[in-house]
């Protein structure tokens, strides 16, 4: 079993990170947004709760797309499971594979959300523009511009994260 991290403590861990005020808050929008897919028994919450909050952490060294790889790294070397660091690693739209890592110009990890956890802060980023909860349709029509793969992915994983919507 993982380790559950307090929100006090993820909150810890983003300001020793560096991280600014809006990246907080942000987080803690998606964390409230992570709730609405918590309730079921399949879901280990605690886990999604943690990821949501931290999922963000690499932005405090990066604005960039490579801040969520940089990010699981920040959380492996602060001692974080590595359940929440592959949340972190893995929340980018509906993640990325390793050849879509190496053609970004990022290190090749498989960053392709498996477990509920992952898939659930993935989701829940995709319906937070800032502090401020979208509909999945304006995420789809914000990321227009990628290859199609990546839009079906990102709808793909909408849909089955409404079977855990409360």
């Amino acid at each position: 079993m993982s380790e559950c991290i307090s929100e006090s403590d993820c909150i810890d861990h983003l300001l020793r990170a560096g991280c600014p005020e809006r990246v907080i808050a942000h987080a803690r929008a998606v964390r409230r947004v992570v709730d609405d897919y918590t309730g079921d028994e399949a879901v280990l919450g605690c886990l999604a709760e943690c990821g949501a909050l931290l999922h963000d952490i690499g932005r405090s060294k990066s604005r960039a797309i490579d801040h969520a790889i940089i990010g699981g790294d920040i959380c492996r070397e602060a001692g974080i499971s590595e359940d929440i660091a592959l949340i972190v690693e893995r929340h980018l739209g509906a993640g990325q594979t390793a050849d879509e890592c190496i053609q970004l110009g990022l290190t090749p990890r498989n960053c392709m959300p498996v477990t509920l956890p992952e898939k659930i802060v993935a989701h829940a980023d995709n319906l937070v523009k800032g502090t401020s909860m979208i509909h999945i349709d304006e995420r789809m029509i914000r990321i227009a511009d990628l290859p199609r793969k990546k839009r079906h992915r990102t709808y793909h994983l909408a849909l089955e994260m409404e079977l855990f919507s409360r």
